[in-house]
């Protein structure tokens, strides 16, 4: 009898034991892998990843780069990927994630990951100071284009006292601008030109260093445009905005090694309607597409603007006029003076501009007009009086000029004296 109860104990506590042994296993949470951003904007990203689990959710941490783990911003996703949005522009973020199989389960947290955004989007407002318009990336000094800013050339350029000029073109996000002939084109609402007048200290080595004197901005607004002045602080760390104009003594050594000094002057708010006023419109005069079709660097500058997605509807450029170099002697003594009127003449002396509309002058300057409407003959004795003239409100162009363009003079006067 006591052989048969302990075979009944031995029996129970194998039968006990092997029902421990059949104990549910619960399957390791495996951490996300081959982590990846894309969509990456300035103030927005999107992170995805691979799911090694069947069934879980994700939890995000993140915040700027050096973070302490644990106090950064968390966000969740039940899918492999989530946006992350209200981000600071050009700021570098690091972020790790883990899964979440069940309350109980969670990954370890994967390896470190970092994105850097992009730069703040351009601003299409006048603010007090430059640096807030975000045309530029890193130190002001360097004018560095942002990347949502275009940086264009022309052909022939506006002359004003030898200063060189950096132009820019920036679009509102996702838009262009549309063809219209060789002239303007349409600008939408919310673009922002600039122009930056600046002297290299030594022409003869750009490496000694620059002054930067006045950026000039247009913006337009709902349909008109509107104009600004900028005028860089001697440290040349930004520039404010300016509405009455100044004259300030510049010197540089130009590519003869010879001193130049000159009192340039920066234009008064006021001014600007002398230039940019047609009629009843404030225009712009520069970005004319007769005077960016050309090649820079060795690619036709409008058909770099096509391929970028910055200019809709236009033909092919060989289908556009192309207004041409005024210094380049393969063209006709007549056809490069006329070029170097289109650019520094016509924004006053062409149908309602400032000069035709208050003086009653028949002068009409551009390129495109027959050299028998122009008025140059007619005129001439007075271009070969004012143009070489620094004397104020006597000397042309009006203003932005003190120091005569002796190179341009010495293609236009001897032009004029010969239709004695």
């Amino acid at each position: 009898m006591k052989k048969c109860s302990l075979l009944m104990v031995f029996v129970i506590l194998c039968v006990s034991c092997n029902k421990d042994d059949d104990s549910i296993t619960v399957a390791e949470c495996i951490q996300p892998t081959n982590l990846t951003e894309a969509n990456l904007t300035h103030n927005s990203v999107t992170l995805q990843w691979s799911n090694p689990n069947e069934n879980s959710s994700f939890k995000i941490e993140y915040g700027p780069s050096g973070f302490e783990t644990g106090t950064g911003t968390i966000s969740t996703s039940n899918s492999p990927s989530v946006t992350l949005s209200n981000l600071q522009a050009n700021t570098t973020y690091d972020y790790y994630l883990e899964a979440v199989c069940s309350e109980d389960n969670i990954s370890l947290r994967t390896a470190l990951k970092s994105f850097t955004t992009l730069p703040p989007l351009v601003v299409a407002q006048f603010k007090p100071t430059l640096s807030e318009l975000n045309l530029y990336s890193g130190p002001l000094q360097n004018l560095e284009p942002s990347m949502y800013t275009f940086e264009y050339d022309l052909n022939t350029r506006l002359y004003t006292d030898y200063a060189h000029k950096q132009r820019l073109i920036a679009l509102p996000q996702g838009e262009t601008m549309t063809y219209d002939g060789d002239g303007l084109p349409i600008f939408p609402d919310n673009t922002v030109l600039a122009k930056t007048f600046y002297y290299h200290n030594n022409e003869t080595d750009e490496s000694l260093g620059k002054q930067i004197i006045e950026t000039r901005v247009l913006i337009k607004t709902n349909g008109e445009w509107l104009t600004g002045n900028y005028i860089w602080n001697e440290n040349q760390t930004d520039a404010s905005l300016d509405e009455n104009g100044l004259e300030l003594p510049i010197s540089w050594i130009d590519l003869n090694g010879t001193t130049q000094n000159i009192n340039y002057k920066v234009p008064a708010g006021t001014d600007c309607v002398m230039c940019h006023k047609t009629y009843e419109d404030i225009t712009p005069i520069g970005p004319k597409l007769r005077s960016m079709n050309f090649d820079v660097a060795g690619n036709n500058q409008l058909q770099t603007m096509i391929s970028q997605g910055l200019l809709t509807g236009a033909p092919s450029t060989s289908e556009i006029a192309q207004l041409i170099d005024w210094t380049d002697t393969n063209y006709s003594t007549e056809d490069r003076v006329k070029a170097y009127f289109d650019v520094n003449c016509a924004h006053c002396h062409s149908p309602g501009t400032y000069h035709n509309v208050n003086f009653f002058e028949a002068m009409d300057l551009r390129y495109e007009t027959p050299f028998d409407d122009t008025g140059i003959y007619d005129y001439r004795y007075s271009i070969m009086t004012r143009l070489p003239s620094s004397i104020p409100e006597y000397s042309m162009p009006y203003i932005g000029v003190s120091f005569p363009h002796q190179e341009a003079l010495d293609l236009i006067i001897p032009y004029l004296e010969s239709m004695e």
